[in-house]
């Protein structure tokens, strides 16, 4: 019973859980914050770097091609979802900090590996889903902390978007991204070489990101604010949200009249959201010590997503749906 109900996670997510509850009960304290501090910032930019030498050009060249389809994952990631999000952070059974999280989540760029992955496994036009996945992450650079700033703010968060934090987005996401992207031909070949390293790094800088934020957290008394009947609700509430949007996004399928092919496309890309993004964005964004709480619906809405994604990819599979009509 046991193995059954720990197959349902992935071992990220489970190392995510392993990392709370170490944050939980050894929170970095004292002298140690800064180091650990320094070594969160080293972690975001080698993050934004991998993730600019990831991204294939011939992907941003061949996605030209099929801009109307992008264009509609991108209004639903940036558009759709914060819609959602303002609605869910007005909420009074969520304390504030939570229904932030919830908003902040909703203004995240949408996944890149599993989106490709549930794309294919559910039969659609995964070329299509690479390059829009790729568009997803790179305007997710620049939409994110502009939505942040503007529907988040000092008055929901206790963030703002001045030059200083400007420099910061830019200097830790921005630059090397774009650094990452430019030496590609140089160390793309290392980077798909190497691709157990790279995933260890990718994954270590994320949990590295998330067990600073939640020590921090922890040192703010986060759990004697987050209770059991809270953690039902905001699993209830990250359901929800993603039921809506799956549902919506069929809807708007068929009002486009997207083959079925590109329907999985918007369906498995404009439904999710990223947890390799916007944990470090979160630490780049907010204090230190309300990060822990703004990334718990990220972290919960993340394995969701997957568990639900893989039902429904399963199905598609095996009984592939008519084309959408116009």
């Amino acid at each position: 019973m046991l193995r059954r109900v720990i197959g349902f996670f992935e071992p990220f997510v489970l190392a995510l859980l392993g990392t709370v509850l170490l944050a939980s009960l050894l929170p970095v304290r004292g002298a140690a914050v800064p180091m650990f501090g320094g070594l969160t910032d080293a972690g975001i930019v080698l993050l934004f770097f991998l993730h600019g030498a990831k991204l294939p050009r011939e992907a941003i060249v061949a996605g030209f091609a099929q801009w109307r389809l992008h264009l509609l994952v991108l209004g639903v990631t940036f558009g759709l979802f914060p819609l959602f999000g303002i609605a869910f952070s007005h909420l009074p059974l969520l304390p504030a900090s939570l229904a932030t999280g919830m908003l902040f989540l909703t203004l995240l760029p949408s996944t890149v590996q599993s989106s490709i992955a549930f794309t294919a496994m559910a039969r659609g036009n995964v070329p299509a889903a690479v390059c829009t996945a790729a568009f997803s992450n790179l305007a997710g650079i620049f939409a994110t902390p502009l939505l942040v700033a503007l529907l988040i703010g000092d008055g929901n968060g206790g963030v703002t978007i001045n030059t200083a934090s400007i420099k910061l987005i830019v200097m830790q996401l921005l630059v090397p991204f774009l650094l990452g992207h430019a030496l590609r031909p140089l160390v793309g070949g290392f980077v798909a070489r190497q691709k157990r390293l790279v995933t260890l790094v990718d994954r270590g800088s994320i949990l590295l990101v998330v067990y600073t934020a939640f020590s921090a957290a922890v040192v703010e008394d986060l759990w004697s604010k987050v209770s059991g009947t809270t953690l039902i609700v905001l699993i209830v509430c990250c359901c929800t949200l993603f039921l809506l949007v799956w549902c919506s996004t069929l809807l708007l399928a068929r009002w486009a009249g997207l083959s079925r092919e590109d329907m999985v496309v918007l369906q498995f890309c404009g439904s999710k959201k990223s947890l390799a993004s916007g944990v470090p964005m979160a630490g780049v964004l907010f204090p230190v010590a309300q990060v822990g709480m703004m990334i718990l619906p990220l972290m919960l809405f993340h394995q969701i997503q997957l568990l639900i994604c893989a039902v429904l990819a399963r199905h598609y599979a095996r009984q592939p749906l008519e084309p959408v009509d116009a």
